[in-house]
């Protein structure tokens, strides 16, 4: 097995001018991590359980009147309607992976296996796209919207308007078009002599050997759908068909601050729960997007 060497060999760690030091230093810099990472949250389940005038008067003291109200999580859930915009978030968030994992496949398949004729350049361009800001596209992807070519229809009020414009990403694209180049050409060319088609190969050979990259783009979609905010409350103007990113705004007009905290606290907790309980999956999809061991 072989042995990652750092900057510093083990002689050197064993030498107490340099163990202390370094042992200092990484503590300091994981206290830092654990303050960037945890603070935000941390404080915002403290806001979510505490009275309002706590939050006002004194944000960074820990329950200055010593009341402490877990009813506030129950109140946003109720009178919030939470549960409900989390279910349209959810509904939101699984159709744009399932729309995304097959435009992601497929074209990344194209471009990687069948290699078009014009694939290096329809790769260039897709890759161009990433440097677009998302802003600049937002006028013509609405009129899209609105008007969709050929057929002339208007997806307005409808989950396809959420769905479609997040599943042509660029960046998903190319990182499975990536993960697919890592796939020995020798497999595919075993699978063609044996008979087996362009859409067998794809089925049968490609997408179970891609699972950790499908994961990947499937928790990217998934994230990246349940924080939008500008995009669904252009398209979905419907009340009952908003995600809880466009709905939280809202309540706040009409409850306290506590309450709306608590909502934004149980909007907050599903998503890094998900990453908890995959981010083995994903760490590994994407340390292997460069490749597979063969």
């Amino acid at each position: 097995m072989s042995q990652e060497r750092g900057a510093l060999s083990d002689a050197d760690r064993k030498l107490p001018r340099v163990r202390v030091p370094f042992v200092i230093g990484q503590v300091l810099v994981l206290i830092g991590l654990l303050i960037a990472g945890l603070g935000p949250m941390l404080w915002l389940f403290k806001a979510a359980i505490s009275p309002t005038q706590d939050s006002i008067r004194s944000p960074l003291g820990w329950f200055p009147s010593g009341q402490v109200q877990w009813q506030n999580l129950a109140t946003a859930w109720q009178q919030g309607h939470i549960g409900y915009y989390l279910g349209n978030t959810a509904y939101i968030a699984a159709g744009t992976a399932i729309v995304s994992l097959i435009v992601c496949t497929t074209a990344g398949y194209t471009l990687s296996v069948l290699r078009p004729r014009w694939g290096s350049v329809l790769s260039a361009l897709i890759l161009a796209t990433l440097f677009v800001p998302h802003i600049v596209s937002l006028v013509p992807l609405y009129l899209t919207v609105l008007k969709l070519p050929l057929v002339h229809a208007n997806l307005t009020n409808t989950f396809w308007a959420v769905w479609l414009p997040p599943a042509a990403s660029a960046f998903n694209v190319l990182i499975v078009k990536r993960f697919f180049d890592g796939i020995p050409r020798e497999y595919f060319e075993a699978a063609r002599i044996d008979g087996a088609g362009s859409i067998r190969v794809f089925t049968s050979l490609v997408l179970p050997l891609s699972r950790p990259i499908l994961g990947v783009v499937v928790l990217l979609s998934i994230i990246s759908s349940w924080k939008d905010y500008l995009w669904p409350l252009l398209v979905l103007t419907n009340p009952d068909l908003q995600p809880v990113s466009v709905a939280l705004p809202k309540i706040a007009k009409v409850t306290e601050l506590n309450i709306q905290l608590a909502g934004l606290f149980l909007a907050l907790l599903i998503p890094v729960l998900l990453f908890l309980v995959f981010q083995r999956a994903f760490l590994r999809g994407v340390g292997l997007s460069g490749g597979i061991k063969a």
